[in-house]
């Protein structure tokens, strides 16, 4: 395969980097299987722990340097790594769909996704700003600024192998920050490619060695460097499970740390709702990356008087799904990650069959030559109701649920319902409907949007979300700030010392 030679990948690969050197370890590779066609892509050898502890060394040592080249300078250094993505577009787009499973439009929109965060990160590194305040003291000026923060360790998913880590490596380096970086060990050839991309960038600038750092493995190695007090700051992608995990180990050292975990996003649509608009925002939200967002679409929260007209509607289109190699663009739902994820998927079918729930559009594995991986299904739709346990969680698979209401108060409890808060959304065509869905009293999710659908968010907009979903912010607004340490400063431009709140100590 031209975009495997391309990208550097053999079939077996190393799997530690500080950037320049290239480590091997002792540990047993990890193979990757494409779910497109079950075939053995290659292998990475893992880090063992002596040598993660050689990268955090030559991290610290690389942070002392880098932190102090001008910002600009940093944004420049992205600027070029950006432009190296433009040219691997292509490659890189289409291991990510062989790898991952995802579509290959998909595929590729998510290295788009990665060059539009370096062209943010780069007019970012001119605009690491502060405030200026009034003192209360005459002769006083008070201000705040920025600081580099350090390490940030960098723990991504499979369902978006490369874009997440971007999101957060543009915007820690052009702050002063070093990464290290553990990929999914689903996706772990998608690493190793960045992570070359990368190099050759910063090897023709003489960026110093351990500003990238890749250290591919298990849960062991996420563990280490959520215990890690060398790292001040860990953003972590993933499960509610792994999330709540990395945020006991860091807080117990009171580190930082950066969640996006899971979802259980739904639209509501409305009786005055442009049904065309519902009807694609709700297939592709269901069905898109095989379900494997976490912003996918779980739940519809239907208005009573068009349930009928808009369910007919909906199987109607899922009937016209084409499932198959997700690198032949003819298809719109290419194959789950591997052969546990269909077991996954196939259980909670069966939950929801016995708690009640009707299956308007049947699931189940695909067989045949094409589907030969054994990790191609059928997305589903099931009649439920909001407070069924299966429901109530995140299952990475193609299963929507959909449900009536009565009333826009009912719409938003349902909406709100649900342990996880990450994205919502609202197809209307009533302004009141809209503002009030927008409002305090409205979604309670960190993304809420007014006709479109759940996912596909824009870098430009801080991404996450509230309850189990985490807290974090990643990629655009104001995320900056957590890869940045914050600093307060009085400064006391007269021969005076006078004291705040008019303290008096004389001596």
């Amino acid at each position: 395969m031209d975009f495997l030679k391309k990208l550097q990948l053999q079939k077996e690969n190393t799997g530690v980097s500080t950037g320049h050197t290239w480590m091997k370890t002792k540990v047993p590779a990890i193979p990757s299987y494409s779910p497109v066609d079950g075939k053995l892509i290659g292998s990475v050898i893992p880090a063992d722990k002596t040598a993660y502890n050689s990268v955090v060394k030559k991290a610290q040592k690389a942070f002392e340097e880098w932190s102090v080249w001008p910002a600009p300078k940093r944004g420049e250094i992205v600027r070029q790594i950006g432009d190296e993505l433009r040219k691997n577009k292509e490659a890189l787009g289409k291991l990510v769909s062989y790898e991952m499973g995802k579509s290959l439009q998909e595929g590729l929109g998510e290295v788009q996704e990665m060059i539009d965060i370096c062209d943010f990160a780069v007019g970012l590194s001119r605009q690491l700003h502060g405030l200026t305040m009034h003192s209360e003291r005459p002769g006083h000026r008070m201000y705040e600024q920025y600081h580099p923060l350090g390490i940030v360790g960098v723990i991504s998913a499979f369902n978006f192998p490369v874009a997440v880590w971007s999101w957060n490596s543009m915007l820690a380096w052009v702050c002063g920050d070093v990464c290290i970086w553990k990929p999914s060990e689903k996706t772990p050839l998608c690493g190793v490619a960045c992570q070359k991309i990368v190099e050759t960038v910063f090897k023709k600038n003489n960026v110093p060695e351990g500003v990238s750092c890749l250290v591919n493995g298990g849960r062991e190695v996420g563990e280490w460097l959520s215990n890690d007090t060398n790292i001040p700051l860990v953003s972590a992608t993933g499960s509610t499970r792994m999330g709540k995990a990395v945020a006991a180990a860091v807080g117990q050292r009171l580190g930082r740390s950066l969640l996006e975990l899971g979802g259980n996003n739904a639209i509501i649509i409305s009786k005055e709702a442009d049904l065309h608009i519902a009807l694609t925002a709700a297939t592709f939200g269901a069905v898109g990356t095989a379900g494997q967002r976490c912003t996918t679409t779980r739940r519809l929260i239907i208005h009573e008087k068009i349930y009928k007209s808009f369910k007919e509607k909906l199987v109607n289109a899922y009937k016209q799904l084409k499932i198959g190699n997700p690198l032949h663009e003819k298809n719109h739902v290419g194959p789950l990650i591997d052969k546990e994820a269909v077991k996954m998927y196939l259980e909670a079918i069966e939950k929801c069959k016995k708690e009640g729930g009707n299956f308007v559009v049947e699931g189940g594995v695909l067989k045949g030559k094409e589907y030969e991986s054994g990790c191609y299904v059928k997305p589903c739709i099931a009649e439920a109701k909001n407070s069924f346990e299966i429901v109530q969680h995140e299952t990475f698979a193609p299963i929507l649920y959909i449900m009536k209401y009565k009333t826009m108060n009912e719409a938003i409890a349902l909406q709100n319902g649900v342990p996880q808060g990450l994205s919502s959304s609202i197809i209307t065509k009533n302004l009141l409907e809209a503002e009030r869905f927008l409002s305090h009293a409205g979604s309670d999710c960190g993304i809420a949007n007014v006709n479109i659908g759940t996912s596909g968010a824009e870098i430009g907009g801080a991404f996450g979300g509230e309850k189990e979903t985490g807290g974090g912010r990643e990629s655009g607004s104001d995320s900056w700030k957590i890869y940045m340490r914050r600093q307060t400063n009085t400064i006391n431009y007269t021969d005076k010392l006078p004291l705040a709140q008019g303290i008096k100590f004389d001596l």
